[in-house]
């Protein structure tokens, strides 16, 4: 069994530019997940690779351990770029150096509180389910449940998002409702190169705690972020 575990990370970030190399609690925001794939690698065995178009990014990814055997195509580069494309970039490259993976790992840099025992269990779940094909990080949600959510018209008069009437129910009244919360991706690669996706009817989720799923889209959320990251070394919050 061996795995691809794959870190994408371009340069144009518009909403927080230079995020990728960002210094979060004194290392490089990539720095986080690499580390994480690094570790797991040692229960997994398999390859970290990082697919960037930037020199910076490839340092940072190097110096934190990780490989970058290839800069990533201008084409996958773009905002309309495939994130699915350059999944299978990557792990087209990997193969063409002799390498047979079982399982890709697709770990965005923006989830850095994503560890690898997180990574590990995931894998465990998806390689003891026999039906399953993939498996995607899950959050349940709360506020953003449809039973509190509300739609608005150009007069700004509200109307309930689901039915025709508001109808308010306490909170152990309605069902749990997840939401794909971006810190990891795994799949068989025989899946993935026949679906060209992680989503699917054979997709797993993996529950992951409210204050891990926060991701990096601007200096807000790396704020955020960083004080939970503070709280969890300084044992103020509970790592499970």
């Amino acid at each position: 069994m061996k795995v691809l575990y794959l870190i994408p990370a371009r340069g144009g970030s518009k909403g927080l530019p230079g995020k990728n190399v960002r210094p979060l609690l004194g290392r490089p925001l990539i720095a986080w997940s690499v580390a994480a794939a690094l570790e797991a690698a040692r229960i997994r065995p398999g390859r970290v690779v990082v697919s960037t178009d930037e020199a910076a990014i490839a340092e940072a990814a190097r110096s934190a351990g990780a490989e970058v055997p290839f800069i990533r195509p201008a084409e996958l580069a773009s905002d309309t770029a495939s994130s699915m494309d350059v999944v299978l970039h990557a792990l087209g490259h990997v193969e063409q150096e002799g390498e047979r993976i079982d399982l890709v790992c697709m770990l965005e840099p923006t989830s850095p509180q994503r560890t690898a025992a997180d990574v590990l269990a995931a894998m465990d779940l998806l390689l003891s389910t026999p039906e399953a094909e993939s498996i995607v990080g899950v959050c349940r949600t709360e506020g953003g449940h449809p039973a509190f959510l509300a739609r608005m018209n150009g007069a700004h008069f509200i109307r309930p998002y689901e039915g025709d009437r508001f109808v308010f129910k306490r909170r152990q009244e309605i069902d749990d409702v997840y939401f794909f919360e971006g810190s990891m991706y795994i799949a068989r690669t025989s899946s993935l190169r026949e679906r060209r996706s992680f989503y699917h009817e054979r997709t797993l989720g993996h529950v992951m705690p409210k204050w891990k799923s926060f991701e990096v889209d601007d200096i807000t959320d790396l704020t955020i972020i960083e004080a939970l990251m503070k709280a969890r070394q300084e044992g103020t919050i509970d790592d499970r």
